[in-house]
């Protein structure tokens, strides 16, 4: 298969969704209601064939259009446009139906279901899809009354004032419903590492325990068995304690209008491509009974390619620690997610680097630490920054900006 099968828990957000309600009754009523003006003043209109032309397109358009004002999956741009453009020509064709009051300061011909579709715009894009849509009824206005007028002015600022506040109140929804179905996401996989962590303490746990205990005392390869029980132990501790975050993508729900969160495990995307990859799982793998992991308690989502880079860093680091540092060293690896960086810092509290030993190893060619750790930081756009000093150790700080 092209991709790994992924398991999803969906948690739908609706709040979006009665003000679509409201605005598909909202275009049904206005558009009787702009026909029923027309009706009661058929008699003063000199080309009346004009309107009953209009008004019978707008009536289809807006029955036919019923499904897409039904949420923001189906509202897409290519009706919004038309809708506006319905709107826009019904303005411009007030005069030239022949009603002078559509000069003189009186309705026009679709009359307030202009503010429907100006209202389309604000719950699909926001404030600035609405603010946009304004303007151009405004504009319109102004060319079918020939110049500016008080009532005019008034209308045009009465609907632009609504739209944009009802943009902005939906901009806010959608944000506070990300939060919130996060915040269930975080709440569920806590609950969820609290059982695992339950069944693995009186299991498995239990019993790498007895085997590093029992085969430190037997001794010989027994012993050797039970350091390996004893750092898969500590490994299984540290993935327990910090948990693994489900990924999650916010998406429309094209059937009902809503905001909702999709909770995926790791895998690829639905076109093959690789999604996100949570850099805490790779580097977990580094923990045992010599090495601390400390991670944040939220996924840090990163390009696989960097994030694998950025683990083979983080190795290299531990390779030299135990390599340099001598087998009873002991290294600490702490992840921190910022708003601007991803750092991590390898440290141990071994002997330390004599100074200028790393020039003098270049010199000698071995570039272990200027090419599998600078070097890596350098190819993914980040740095390396390594402090020691004799007999306190070293720590080794790998950042590498995120990508905006």
């Amino acid at each position: 298969m092209a991709g790994t099968v992924r398991r999803e828990r969906v948690v739908r957000m609706s709040v979006e969704q009665p003000l679509w309600r409201a605005l598909l009754g909202y275009r049904v009523l206005t558009m009787v209601y702009a026909i029923g003006l027309f009706v009661s003043a058929y008699e003063v209109y000199e080309r009346p064939w004009v309107a009953v032309a209009y008004f019978a397109v707008l009536a289809g358009w807006t029955l036919a259009t019923l499904p897409q004002v039904s949420g923001a999956g189906r509202c897409t741009r290519w009706f919004l446009t038309a809708d506006l453009s319905i709107a826009v020509a019904g303005i411009l064709l007030s005069p030239v139906a022949g009603h002078e009051r559509a000069v003189t300061g009186g309705s026009t011909l679709p009359s307030i279901w202009t503010a429907g579709a100006v209202l389309a715009w604000a719950l699909k894009g926001g404030w600035r899809w609405a603010a946009w849509a304004s303007l151009l009824i405004g504009v319109a206005n102004v060319i079918q009354r020939g110049g500016l007028s008080r009532s005019m002015i008034h209308n045009v600022l009465l609907v632009c004032i609504a739209s944009i506040a009802i943009g902005y109140v939906v901009e806010v929804a959608r944000a506070s419903e990300r939060t919130l179905a996060r915040a269930l996401e975080i709440e569920a996989a806590t609950r969820e590492r609290e059982r695992l962590a339950r069944d693995i303490h009186d299991s498995v746990l239990q019993v790498l325990a007895m085997v590093q205990r029992r085969g430190n005392a037997l001794g010989g390869e027994a012993a050797e068995i039970g350091r390996m029980a004893g750092e898969q132990e500590v490994a299984l501790r540290t993935l327990v304690a910090g948990g693994l975050t489900p990924q999650s993508r916010a998406s429309e729900d094209t059937a009902q209008g809503a905001v909702v969160r999709v909770v995926d495990e790791p895998g690829r995307s639905e076109d093959g491509e690789p999604g996100p990859c949570d850099l805490r799982t790779l580097l977990a793998g580094h923990a045992g009974a010599r090495v601390t992991f400390a991670e944040p308690g939220a996924p840090v989502l990163m390009r696989p390619s960097v994030a694998r880079e950025l683990a083979a860093a983080v190795g290299a680091a531990l390779d030299n620690v135990r390599l340099h540092a001598g087998p009873d060293a002991h290294a600490w690896i702490l992840l921190e997610d910022d708003p601007d960086a991803v750092t991590v810092t390898v440290r141990d509290d071994g002997p330390g680097i004599p100074e200028g030993r790393l020039a003098q190893a270049e010199g000698e060619g071995r570039l272990g630490v200027a090419l599998s750790i600078r070097g890596r930081l350098r190819d993914i756009g980040g740095t390396a920054d390594l402090i020691s000093v004799p007999g306190q150790g070293t720590e080794v700080e790998l950042n590498v900006p995120k990508e905006k």
